[in-house]
This record gives C-alpha cells, structure tokens and sequence, in this order.
C-alpha cells in the first residue's frame, strides 16, 4: 500500500536546522496494522502527516498506491487523500458547531455525494459505531469515549483504505481506550490499513507490529502477530 525510501524531513528557522526525519524507510502492506512508538520529540507525528499526504517530505521518495508523491502539489495530495485516507486524532477535532450527524456527514460533502447518499451511509456508520442515539447531539454534550466514536465514524465514512490515528486513546480512560481499540482492530478485521502513533505499550499490542522510532530514525520493528487473511 504504501513505502517510503530514505524519507527526510528537515525545518530550517534562520538560526537551526532541525531534522525531524532522517532516512526513514518504511513499507506498510494493504491490511495491516501498524504501531509507531518513540520517545516525543521522535518525529512520530511528522511521519504520520507525511504519509497522510498532509505534508511533503525534504528528501527521498514516498510511493503510496503505486504512485510516487513525495513531490506532489498540495492539491494533488488533497485529491488523493480525501477519497483513501481517513484520520483519527488525540484531540477529535470534532466541530461545536455541528451535530454528531453534520460531523460524521461532513466528509461525504466535499466528496459531492447526494443527501440521501449521505443520509444512508451516515446512519448505517452511527448504529455501527453504536452511537445512533446521538446523532442530534452536539460534541460537548458527549463523553470522552463518545467524540472518539464520532470521530472514528467520520473517519471511515467515505470507505478509505487507510486510517491514520495519532494518539487516538490520548486523552480517554483506560476503559474508553480499550473501546476506541477494539473499533479499530474490527475496522482492521474488516480489511482496513491502519498505522496508529501510541505512546501505550498496551495498546500498540493491538498491532501486526510495532515501529520505534528515535530521533527520526526507525532504530527497530516488532512483529506481534500474522496479518490475518482478509475475506
């Protein structure tokens, strides 16, 4: 699904140059599911955004469904993304503004789907995610472990290939945690690539593997598990 060959990524102020990834070579195949761990500062999320098409890197290549991207323009990138990529963050980024249906909704909008496209596949994601009965509510009227839910409908909504989680059991108990991780392992069961930043030992278990990272380099991988066969 996707690879890259000696990714960098530098940030250059006047006064420094800081080198968030250096050399980084990466392959990740169509339904796995993949934890990136590593001390802050490591260069995990920058990864991240790169291979969600949300950054280019300073150097090397980035092939992602057989295309090779890394010089692609910002809105050749956002072409591909939004149809194949969906993302889950730490902090939900879900709208005040907009119910938890306008939320999950708002995806298949920029995709130009009609209103009863989306009210049909908006519904079915909401009683799969088990969170119908709110569906009129807005954010801060839900739990922790209920934006999470919101936030991972909206991320599959428009059927992509790869889900992107950055630190997606952050900010909830370890209870609500194991529900956002057992929604991803389904979602991965189902056919889905995932590649998920954790700082939680417990949680990156969940994974095919685990890449460490340090210092924006991949100083060693862990195989947990076999992929299983997708059906």
């Amino acid at each position: 699904m996707l690879r890259t060959v000696n990714l960098k990524k530098l940030y250059t102020t006047e006064e420094v140059e800081t080198t968030a990834l250096n050399n980084v070579n990466l392959e990740v195949h169509e339904g796995e599911f993949v934890a990136i761990m590593g001390p802050s500062g490591c260069g995990k999320s920058t990864l991240l955004n790169i291979l969600g098409l949300l950054d280019n890197p300073s150097g090397g290549e980035y092939h992602f469904l057989d295309n090779e991207v890394s010089k692609h323009t910002e809105r050749q990138r956002a072409n591909l993304r939004k149809s194949n990529i969906g993302f889950v963050f730490q902090s939900f980024n879900l709208i005040d503004e907009l119910t938890v249906f306008e939320n999950v909704e708002l995806p298949l909008l920029y995709l130009g789907y009609s209103g009863s496209e989306r009210k049909q596949r908006v519904e079915e994601v909401l009683e799969q995610m088990e969170i119908a009965h709110r569906r009129n509510h807005f954010p801060q009227q839900l739990s922790g472990g209920q934006q999470q839910r919101v936030a991972v409908a909206r991320a599959i909504i428009a059927k992509p290939k790869l889900i992107l989680a950055d630190e997606p059991t952050g900010n909830l108990d370890s209870a609500h945690g194991d529900e956002v991780m057992k929604l991803l392992t389904e979602l991965n069961e189902n056919g889905t690539t995932i590649i998920m930043v954790t700082h939680a030992q417990m949680y990156a278990e969940y994974a095919h593997r685990i890449v460490h990272l340090f210092d924006g380099h991949i100083v060693s991988e862990n195989i947990l598990k076999a992929q299983s066969a997708v059906v």
